[in-house]
């Protein structure tokens, strides 16, 4: 039974040794998809700014990405408000008064209505808190499929994976983000509910950024003829959006301003405005980058400092369990020195039973860290937290398209997972052998110098 409990001891200290290097990878990786993810996004969101100089974007309130949801605060609270939302419309005519403005080119009409029908999600957050969001399942944007539009101007998603976009005067039919396909689990060809109206699914889309892996939220949403959506809706000859084109870029500030009187209810956003925003996210993003590698350099430290009292508290238990052993065992030392063992035999054999005990324990530990090297480093280590102030920005749609700052998954450091590697799990197996000898030389020297009169002797 002793034995048993030594070898659980020395499996969770061995298991700490191989969950420590695992979590400072991780953390590595993290600062590293985080950095990538970031030049890639702000280069994708720039080249987009440059290529959208002459759109200016009026939107309604209502209709960021979080429409209809809300946070609440996991154990730790942290509240978040204000950003439960009610969906607002203008009407169609709106954009045919914009279109009569001076230097106006085009103007696309946009609907996103977000479903009656919430889900609960849980993602992590800074300080080891979790946050419970409240969103809508799924989201439609209905599109003016004009030909002209189609082709000049990016309206619909591109990147498709599953059968076709989108054509122009489209009708009854759907373009299905990735995740909601698999959340209504239906496929090209068939047919899908939304609104209560029979849709048949055309193509399957998918945009970076919005998979599903932990920490992130899933993008629900789909695309349909602007009419189609109008009317499972119930908001017939209504808009959400309106996408204004300058024919030059020396004509937006005059329109942007011209709507912005008249049009109270719709926020009105230009190419100064996105470039404004972008330097806000570029400095924002910064500082979460150099906190991230500040977490990794400080977490480098704490594993230093924690491997060497693992090590420390390897050997300090073998040393005692073996010195108990020696004494328990004084007899039978001394019975085998009188039958003619030699010193070395006797210290060799004690040596052997330490090395034999710390390898069990090593193999314990792996089996132990394998299954829970995430919850120990992040028990033991400063962990890196993907949570940013991102999803406060309320980026319309063409910034969506670009890598999607409306999401907290940006910076990609909640794809890294804890696992030890198998290069991980030898050294410690080594380290747990080395440790064992180590530990057990002093009370194998010992018992090797016991002589064997006194040995007969002890009681």
């Amino acid at each position: 039974m002793r034995a048993i409990l030594v070898i659980i001891a020395l499996g969770f200290v061995m298991a700490i040794m191989i969950s420590i290097p695992a979590g400072i990878i991780a953390n590595q990786e993290a600062a590293q998809a985080m950095t990538t993810n970031f030049n890639s996004t702000m280069t994708t969101m720039q080249e987009q700014i440059n290529t959208t100089a002459t759109l200016i974007e009026c939107q309604t309130s209502g209709q960021g990405m979080f429409s209809g949801g809300n946070f609440s605060g996991g154990p730790g609270g942290f509240p978040f408000g204000g950003l439960q939302q009610q969906q607002t419309y203008v009407e169609e005519s709106v954009a045919d008064a914009i279109r009569s403005i001076g230097g106006v080119k085009d103007v696309v009409e946009f609907l996103t209505v977000s479903s009656s029908e919430t889900t609960s999600e849980t993602i992590n957050g800074p300080g080891g808190r979790t946050f419970t969001i409240s969103r809508p399942v799924y989201t439609i944007t209905g599109v003016t499929l004009n030909s002209s539009f189609i082709d000049d101007y990016s309206i619909l998603p591109t990147n498709i994976t599953a059968g076709r976009n989108l054509r122009p005067d489209d009708s009854g039919v759907v373009l299905l983000n990735s995740n909601l396909t698999a959340y209504f689990g239906v496929g090209v060809g068939d047919k899908v509910g939304i609104y209560g109206e029979s849709f048949t699914v055309v193509g399957v889309y998918d945009e970076a950024g919005q998979g599903g892996s932990q920490g992130r939220f899933e993008a629900r949403s789909a695309y349909m003829n602007i009419t189609d959506a109008q009317t499972a809706a119930g908001v017939t000859g209504n808009v959400s959006r309106l996408d204004v084109y300058a024919e030059d870029v020396s004509d937006v500030d005059s329109i942007a301003e011209v709507i912005s009187v008249a049009y109270t209810s719709l926020q009105v956003t230009t190419y100064k405005d996105r470039l404004s925003q972008l330097d806000n996210m570029q400095t924002m993003y910064t500082q979460t980058l150099t906190s991230a590698q500040a977490t990794v350099s400080n977490t480098e430290t704490v594993a230093t400092q924690e491997i060497m009292i693992a090590v420390g508290a390897t050997s300090l238990i073998v040393l005692f369990v073996m010195l108990y052993t020696v004494r328990e065992r004084t007899k039978e030392i001394g019975t085998l020195k009188a039958i003619g063992f030699s010193n070395w035999n006797v210290m060799s054999q004690f040596m052997l039973e330490g090395m034999l005990l710390s390898l069990v324990a090593g193999v314990v530990g792996i089996a132990i860290g394998t299954v829970g090297a995430p919850l120990l480093s992040g028990i033991l280590l400063p962990q890196i937290s993907p949570f940013g102030s991102s999803g406060n920005s309320q980026f319309s749609r063409g910034f969506e398209n670009a890598g999607n700052f409306g999401n907290f998954g940006i910076l990609g450091a909640s794809t890294v997972t804890v696992t030890p590697s198998l290069q991980t799990m030898l050294i410690a197996i080594g380290a747990a052998v080395l440790l064992g000898a180590l530990g057990s030389l002093y009370p194998a020297w010992r018992a090797s110098r016991t002589r064997p009169a006194e040995a007969m002797r002890y009681e």
